[in-house]
């Protein structure tokens, strides 16, 4: 399914099904903040590495099948399939836009 998502997000999920993790400075800003599993990553570097390290692990692709938007936040509810276990999973990703890039982002 083809959701016309926000660009920055629309890259983020590009970015997160393989393409080049360098790009993460162009759909987040400076000192954006993502939490996953209970861990925070701060920042450009600390977010490619935090990308780095789940591609490392796991083979999965993600496919967002629905998104909900209110004010600067945009919901993603996306199916995750790959080789970790519990797969395949249903994702919820809470992102905060600041203009045109992710200022933060909650994966639950």
């Amino acid at each position: 399914m083809s959701l016309a998502l926000p660009h920055a997000i629309a890259d983020y999920f590009a970015i997160s099904n393989g393409a080049d993790i360098a790009n993460v400075k162009h759909c987040f800003t400076a000192d954006a903040v993502v939490r996953d599993e209970g861990k925070t990553h701060e920042g450009h570097a600390a977010i490619e590495a935090w990308q780095r390290a789940a591609q490392a692990a796991f083979d999965y692709s993600v496919e967002p099948v629905q998104f909900l938007t209110e004010d600067h936040r945009v919901t993603v509810i996306s199916n995750v399939v790959g080789n970790f276990p519990g797969s395949p999973i249903v994702l919820k990703h809470a992102f905060g836009l600041v203009g045109d890039k992710i200022s933060t982002l909650e994966i639950i």
